[in-house]
């Protein structure tokens, strides 16, 4: 059986300036430092513990 790994699309939609110290540092691990980037990433629960870290600053789409 094929392991086809699960993707999200990350967006940046806020910025990062005058939040909390840490959250700058998890967008840049995202592969986010500037609005309206993309990145397609793998669907881990790394990566959606930081997503969940910084959801109010990006947007999230399930891809098949």
């Amino acid at each position: 059986m094929a392991d086809i790994a699960k993707r999200v699309r990350v967006t940046q939609i806020a910025s990062a300036l005058g939040r909390k110290p840490g959250q700058k540092e998890t967008l840049v691990g995202l592969g986010l430092n500037k609005l309206r980037r993309t990145r397609e990433l793998e669907d881990t629960p790394s990566v959606r513990g930081m997503i969940r870290a910084v959801a109010h600053l990006v947007k999230v789409e399930e891809l098949s």
